[in-house]
């Protein structure tokens, strides 16, 4: 039987390729899996003074493996460079420093996690290992001698976190004040990580230390509120504190922090479709009305209606009440805290809040009546809301009085007016919403020119 020709130039030319293959690998053997693998030198001194501080590492994979570099002290202990990496086949050359992945060694008290830090001073040996995409396994050893490393670690030994932020600039628990000490020069960061891993990073407040020195350190956080910001959404996050001296070892710390309440708030004196804003008015002064920090007066009643004219001049007898009357409306995320003394209080002209004993409270919304020739700025104030319009929130053995988001709250007031100065008079008088030690958040609402004029008894 006769074999087909193309069957027969098939077989040769596979005969053919078997013979070339093998000759090829009788000629040119598998290269090694490593090929190569060494320091540049045989001594580094890590210590950041800019002399023998790093070595050069370089090697070469003929195949793509992960490889590991390990180094071993004279007992035997393993530090890790290079853990199970990836690599493809090329050349490599990556600077090593001493530092490795973070140890802690026996009988040793690190208050923080270390991530990463320098080998202690010795003599090492270095092995690298490749493993290939089939499995097969190399090594490549040699020494290196670590001197003089400054292998002190950036210990965070003080970590101090309030467990709760409520940024919404009422004045209880605006700012998380994080107290920090680190036992060697560092550079520090911080940080919130948030449910869905977002970052927030806090800022470090420049005080006697240094940036970067030993010693004790404060962050303060307030969730971005002070410059506008929305505030990091409600939750529990993580604080994130990282030490890494020069010579890039480094520490880490964290703590629990919760966020409430947050948000931007907005109040405002709201204005009126008719007439004006401020309603003013004047009523004749009764002793009932007297208060001071000994004595609770009576409140003045709601004054009616509006000013359907506006007039520019309010005119008031000596010994009379300049009344107001307007509404404050909270138009954002949040309460508006609030303080006495309540709508309907009525001041003496010489009098201002602390008088009375309400003194002011940061981050307290108030409304405030001013005139030119006062001594100080806004001296008679109100609560923004009735008592029975607010909230009480307790915090501890403290309650505080709240004006809730969305809602109107009439606020009304008056001061007996009994002193006449000839070269202001008249005088303007406006309205102010005041965000106390925070700002004026509204000023110079309704100015009217009041003039006082002398009553019957100032005749005679």
């Amino acid at each position: 039987m006769r074999i087909p020709r193309l069957l027969t130039l098939a077989v040769a030319i596979v005969v053919v390729l078997i013979v070339v293959v093998i000759g090829v690998q009788i000629v040119r053997p598998a290269r090694p899996l490593i090929e190569s693998a060494g320091f540049d030198r045989e001594r580094i001194t890590p210590n950041a003074d800019g002399v023998e501080d790093i070595a050069t590492f370089s090697y070469t994979l003929t195949r793509n493996a992960t490889i590991t570099l390990a180094f071993l002290d004279a007992e035997g202990r393993e530090f890790l460079f290079r853990d199970s990496q990836p690599r493809i086949a090329d050349d490599y050359h990556v600077l090593f420093s001493g530092v490795v992945h973070g140890y802690v060694l026996p009988g040793e008290t690190v208050m923080g996690e270390v991530e990463t830090r320098l080998l202690p001073d010795g003599d090492y040996t270095w092995i690298l290992t490749a493993v290939d995409e089939n499995g097969e396994s190399e090594q490549a050893q040699g020494t290196l001698t670590i001197a003089d490393a400054d292998a002190q670690l950036p210990d965070l030994t003080g970590f101090s976190v309030p467990p709760l932020l409520t940024p919404n600039q009422d004045g209880i628990s605006d700012r998380a004040q994080i107290h920090v000490y680190v036992e060697k020069d560092a550079r520090l960061t911080m940080y919130l990580v948030g449910p869905e891993g977002n970052r927030y990073y806090i800022t470090e407040r420049s005080e006697e230390r240094n940036f970067g020195e030993a010693g004790a350190h404060v962050f303060d956080y307030d969730g971005g509120i002070d410059a506008g910001d929305e505030p990091p959404p409600d939750g529990d996050y993580e604080v994130v504190l990282i030490a890494e001296d020069a010579e890039g070892q480094r520490v880490r710390r964290t703590a629990a922090l919760s966020i409430r309440d947050g948000g931007v708030p907005m109040g405002a004196v709201y204005p009126q479709p008719t007439g004006t804003t401020v309603f003013y008015d004047t009523m004749p002064y009764d002793e009932r009305y007297y208060t001071d920090a000994e004595t609770v007066g009576d409140l003045i009643p709601v004054p009616e209606g509006v000013e359907s004219i506006i007039t520019d001049r309010e005119i008031v007898v000596q010994g009379d009440m300049l009344v107001f009357r307007l509404t404050i409306t909270n138009d954002g995320p949040v309460g508006l805290r609030t303080t006495g003394p309540p709508p309907g209080t009525v001041y003496q002209q010489e009098q201002r809040a602390s008088t009375l004993g309400w003194f002011d409270e940061s981050g307290a919304w108030r409304v405030g009546l001013e005139c030119d020739t006062v001594q100080s700025s806004y001296p008679w104030r109100w609560a923004i809301a009735p008592r029975d319009q607010l909230v009480a929130v307790q915090d501890g053995e403290e309650t505080y009085y709240y004006l809730p988001p969305g809602e109107r709250a009439v606020v009304w007031g008056a001061v007996r007016l009994t002193e006449i100065v000839p070269r202001r008079n008249p005088q303007p008088c406006w309205i102010g919403l005041i965000h106390e030690d925070v700002a004026v958040r509204q000023g110079d609402v309704d100015r009217r020119w009041v003039e006082i004029v002398p009553g019957p008894e100032s005749a005679d």
